[in-house]
């Protein structure tokens, strides 16, 4: 039942899942990684034609538009706010009042009371805010976010169906390779003798690659795996294999998309 091989089995062709009998393909997610060509089209990688299949739980899609208005500090309340809140409110009112108010036998006192009153009330209930200093425009938006948690669990090899695909996982969300050294005086020394392109000193590590999401008729692509969770708390068997996990993942779009992203997504 425990399988002892390092290397990830395969229940299916290329593909690593846990047995998911009965179970609808329009449920079950698959992650696989993607390369771009030079005509600048993303494609299944042909280094790596691997593909992670897992029933996704708790999955959502979330797009932020940023609408801004940048129009609301053009109204009297952003130039005297505390008054014109006073004035909105009444609360000036009673000022007015306590500062003339005197002798009621001087007229002047009370006519200027009463004409105060009556001009400070006409702004009760009233505000700047209008439609052009309230009017929102477009100011952009971040790459869409993905957050799913991908279930594997095993029947009979917990190797081939629950740590070979989560293994894939990692290695899709790490970097490919970080550079051991540090110095770029040093790499670039090196680049000088001919030991090494200049390319390699300036930037001598690789990104985590690209991958592709394809769930429920729609392929997402290209992404990147910005957060991965592993719950090293799951339960095991007596050899020590994880035989169930729920894998919480954030996935991002490489950029901001559009309408046309967005069909290119069900078109499949």
């Amino acid at each position: 039942m425990n399988r002892t091989s390092s290397q990830p089995p395969s229940l299916e062709g290329n593909s690593l899942s846990s047995l998911w009998d009965g179970l609808s393909p329009h449920l079950i997610a698959s992650f696989y990684e993607i390369k771009k060509s030079d005509d600048g089209v993303w494609s299944r990688a042909k280094a790596d034609p691997v593909t992670v299949l897992a029933p996704l739980s708790e999955a959502s899609m979330e797009i932020s538009l940023s609408w801004q208005s940048p129009f609301e500090h053009a109204g009297p309340e952003s130039r005297a706010p505390t008054l014109l809140a006073m004035l909105q409110s009444g609360a000036l009112m009673p000022l007015i009042d306590a500062f003339l108010k005197g002798d009621d036998a001087s007229s002047m006192a009370s006519q200027a009371q009463q004409k105060s009153n009556d001009f400070i009330r006409q702004f009760e209930g009233r505000t700047g805010i209008t439609k052009l200093n309230s009017m929102q425009v477009f100011n952009g938006m971040p790459p869409v976010k993905f957050q799913v948690t991908a279930l594997f669990r095993a029947w009979s090899d917990p190797f081939a169906e629950v740590e070979a695909p989560f293994n894939k996982l990692m290695e899709w969300s790490l970097p490919v390779k970080l550079s051991p050294d540090g110095s770029v005086l040093a790499r670039s020394a090196q680049a000088v003798k001919g030991n090494t392109g200049f390319i390699d000193a300036l930037v001598p590590s690789i990104a985590p690659t690209m991958v592709a999401m394809k769930y429920k008729n729609r392929i997402y692509s290209p992404l990147v795996i910005e957060f991965i969770k592993d719950p090293i708390e799951s339960p095991v068997d007596r050899n020590g294999r994880y035989v169930e996990k729920a894998v919480t993942m954030t996935l991002a779009t490489l950029t901001a998309i559009d309408r046309d992203d967005w069909v290119k997504y069900g078109s499949l």
